[in-house]
């Protein structure tokens, strides 16, 4: 996932109601974030919105001190499972939705044994459509968050970079409803296809933490 402080993520903070100014946490950036890394989701509670840190990792468990991240892993929610009694995303998916906002995200394939790493960049910033959850720590009373991005089928025009899944992208017109407490999700069933709302730039890289570009830079098109 990338998170960078650019004019595009500003902005998309701005659609979603969150003056970064204002908020008591600073959004998290870096080029390159880590599944189980905290990253800064957009919720709303009770009315009202703001920034929280979280770590990208829906399921967590008690360690000695608060909690860490799940065997299982879940930094993903597939969109099949969502309403599924009993998965991790279930409840979720109708009280806990967020919003992530980042500047690109990256995907892995497997080719010839290898992996091949590509970097995505929206022409403009991206709102991911996740899920969040909340773990209490009954010693300090203290509120840990975590979160997972919800995942689609692949893309035929991204299908080359990544054959398995592709991310939920919320386009702006959503934004209100998917972070509402509204507990009707059949409206977001229109959302569980595979979409490309805004041009992307794919970028192959030889790993994402040296981020060394191989070659030229191919355009991805909008649906």
């Amino acid at each position: 996932m990338n998170v960078i402080d650019c004019p595009e993520v500003i902005d998309l903070c701005g659609q979603l109601g969150i003056n970064l100014q204002d908020q008591a946490m600073p959004l998290r950036t870096s080029r390159f974030i880590r599944a189980t890394n905290k990253i800064s989701i957009v919720i709303e509670q009770k009315g009202e919105r703001r920034l929280q840190d979280a770590i990208w990792w829906l399921l967590l468990e008690q360690a000695e001190h608060g909690f860490k991240p799940s065997q299982y892993t879940s930094f993903n929610t597939r969109y099949d499972k969502l309403n599924v009694k009993g998965s991790a995303g279930y409840a979720a998916y109708r009280t806990q939705r967020c919003i992530i906002p980042v500047a690109g995200f990256g995907e892995t394939e497997v080719v010839d044994g290898k992996n091949q790493y590509t970097d995505f960049v929206g022409q403009q910033a991206l709102g991911l459509g996740g899920l969040y959850r909340t773990w209490l720590n009954k010693e300090t009373g203290e509120l840990t968050y975590s979160c997972s991005v919800i995942t689609l089928p692949p893309h035929p025009k991204l299908i080359t970079y990544h054959s398995k899944a592709s991310p939920l992208i919320l386009e702006p017109a959503v934004f209100n409803s998917w972070l509402s407490d509204d507990q009707n999700v059949s409206q977001f069933e229109c959302l569980m296809r595979p979409n490309i709302p805004v041009n992307l730039k794919a970028i192959a890289i030889d790993k994402p933490s040296s981020f060394n570009v191989l070659s030229d830079i191919k355009q991805i098109i909008a649906d």
